[in-house]
């Protein structure tokens, strides 16, 4: 804990009780948004990296008579062929591959759940191609070929609804810094209210201080030193609630398995980062408190 000889008696103030809870919840507000700004940003770049320059092209299974049988295994190869033909014919893409069973049953569990419900439900063949970074393709024009070589073949884009993704994870990364830019004006509002208070109470002192020679700067120490005591006190204690949250909050995403949902986990450097938002909130209450002690105390006679 912090010491400093105060020769004002600012330790009986009321107020000061409630600054520390009060520093507690804006830092706790603050470190859950960063925390949720970091975590976006990982997110926003680890879909664009996985899943930028990629198409998948689905072939819809047989129906009908032609399903049962032998030839309706041939018949799914060579509509399979008939894709694979086209999409290695066209310039841009440079790679092309078939999932397999296995694969596609893996991308249906989490939906379906576990099972062979492969044996049970006509499941279409997935074709993932890759496309050239640089390459400019005609999707609406692939799309069509495709359907005229094997009826019924989509063509997802995922560079459609990723845009739409990334744009509201940056979206939501805005909401996010704006709660710790309104979080740490109200702090700093906080601060500026609880040391006008004390000025307020102890005015006859500090007129007494002024006629026996001290100075602006002097006053203003006492109460910068209480605000970085009680500031860093509260901010402590909003950071342990908070990171206890985000550990929570790691665990219980941890147990999902969904590809697309934001990994909760921090790194250290992450951590580090959150680690200084108590130093900063005490630095800036500190701060505060002087530049607003040294304001009243110049306009006083």
């Amino acid at each position: 804990m912090l010491r400093n000889r105060t020769d004002l008696p600012l330790q009986q103030d009321a107020t000061r009780r409630f600054l520390p809870w009060l520093v507690a919840i804006m830092v706790y507000l603050a470190t859950l948004a960063l925390a949720g700004l970091l975590v976006l940003n990982d997110a926003a770049g680890r879909w664009d990296r996985g899943l930028s320059g990629t198409l998948t092209v689905q072939i819809p299974p047989l129906t009908g008579e032609a399903t049962a049988g032998r030839d309706a295994k041939a018949g799914e190869r060579k509509r399979v062929a008939k894709a694979i033909k086209v999409l290695r014919g066209t310039p841009g893409i440079v790679e092309v591959r078939v999932l397999g069973n296995a694969e596609i049953k893996a991308l249906l569990e989490p939906w379906l759940g576990t099972g062979d419900f492969a044996a049970e439900l006509p499941l279409p063949a997935l074709i993932d191609v890759k496309i050239r970074p640089d390459a400019r393709i005609n999707m609406d024009g692939l799309s069509a070929v495709l359907d005229g070589a094997v009826p019924g073949t989509t063509v997802d884009d995922h560079r459609k609804w990723l845009d739409r993704l990334i744009l509201l994870a940056r979206f939501t990364q805005l909401i996010a810094a704006s709660i710790v830019f309104l979080v740490s004006a109200a702090a700093v509002a906080t601060v500026i209210f609880v040391t006008r208070a004390g000025l307020s109470i102890h005015h006859e002192f500090i007129e007494l201080m002024h006629f026996i020679g001290a100075q602006d700067g002097y006053v203003a120490r006492q109460f910068q030193f209480q605000a970085l005591g009680l500031g860093l006190s509260g901010s402590i204690i909003g950071f342990v609630l908070a990171a206890a949250t985000l550990l929570a909050l790691g665990v219980i995403s941890g147990q999902l398995q969904a590809s697309l949902m934001p990994k909760m986990s921090l790194d250290l450097s992450q951590w580090l980062m959150l680690a200084a938002i108590p130093v900063i909130v005490a630095l800036i209450s500190m701060i505060t408190a002087r530049v607003t002690v040294l304001k009243v105390l110049a306009r006083m006679p």
